[in-house]
């Protein structure tokens, strides 16, 4: 098998609030959109980011059709989790989870965006840093 490109796709109330807020905050661009949908992409994120209207007539499986985006994480892993933050925090951005530091040494924190998607911020460190 041969991947030639990944993406992932989130029910939410409301496709042009998420597609906007990733693309305000998090530098991703529209690639294509209609009715209920959009996909975002940036060159470095290694997928697209989907947004599905929650109930679109097309999703499949159908019996998920209602679900929404809850109780997962989009995860970016970025190279300075410090500077992102007072970034994000300058934007006016809700920070969900302030930033933690894990004991296998997984530096993150948590926005949630205006549908309830939550996207996590990570850096790997090589050395214990306190938060």
């Amino acid at each position: 098998m041969e991947i030639t490109a990944s993406a992932i796709s989130l029910n939410v109330d409301d496709v042009t609030t998420s597609a906007e807020f990733v693309k305000q905050h998090f530098g991703f661009k529209e690639e294509m959109s209609a009715e209920g949908f959009v996909s975002l992409s940036r060159p470095d994120a290694g997928f697209n980011l989907i947004f599905l209207q929650t109930g679109l007539k097309s999703f499949k499986p159908a019996h998920l059709r209602g679900h929404r985006a809850d109780g997962l994480l989009v995860v970016f892993v970025v190279d300075d989790i410090d500077r992102e933050y007072i970034r994000l925090q300058s934007e006016g951005v809700t920070i969900t989870t302030p930033i933690e530091t894990e004991p296998w040494n997984e530096r993150f924190f948590q926005v949630t965006d205006p549908n309830g998607v939550v996207l996590q911020l990570v850096q790997w460190i090589s050395e214990q840093v306190s938060s």
